[in-house]
């Protein structure tokens, strides 16, 4: 019984560091939900400072891949057409800066996963144009700790567009 325990109490200790370590900070979540609430003003803002103060300045990705409705009717029309477009995240800033319209993006199912140094953000989307939707499906952000801040670094949606090309 002497042995067991002492054989299970380093594994013990070893298990509950490991647990410690995988508890993010508590206001890690707090966080991450405060960049996306950001997010989402800052569309409806069009304010480009603080869209762009999202993102991490270099490095990253940005893919949208059409749905399977939507990439099945656009590649009987374009067969040449692929399922995926790679893009950055300014584009996107001066795509919704440079509308005439009001742009606004709702979340929905809002998913957060983090260990208080990387964070995924999952979630269903609703891209609206005056009002109107222009656009639906799934987002993933990948988000990252910079010390001073969360930023965004990779960004992936999916993509069932109202009017198709």
């Amino acid at each position: 019984m002497k042995k067991t325990a002492l054989i299970a109490w380093p594994l013990l200790a070893v298990f509950v560091a490991a647990a410690q370590a995988a508890t993010p900070p508590p206001d890690a979540r707090a966080q991450i939900e405060q960049v996306v609430a950001k997010f989402q003003a800052a569309l409806v803002a069009k304010d480009k400072a603080a869209l762009e103060n999202l993102f991490m300045p270099e490095g990253g990705a940005w893919f949208e891949v059409l749905g399977d409705d939507a990439y099945r009717q656009l590649s009987a029309k374009h067969p040449q057409m692929p399922r995926f477009h790679a893009d950055n995240y300014k584009h996107f800033i001066d795509f919704v800066v440079g509308s005439k319209g009001r742009m606004e993006e709702q979340f929905s199912n809002v998913r957060i996963a983090t260990d208080g140094a990387i964070a995924s953000v999952y979630f269903d989307f609703v891209f609206l144009a005056d009002g109107k939707v222009n656009n639906r499906g799934h987002e993933a952000w990948q988000l990252v700790n910079t010390g001073k801040g969360w930023k965004i670094s990779a960004m992936a949606y999916s993509s069932e567009p109202t009017q198709l090309r």
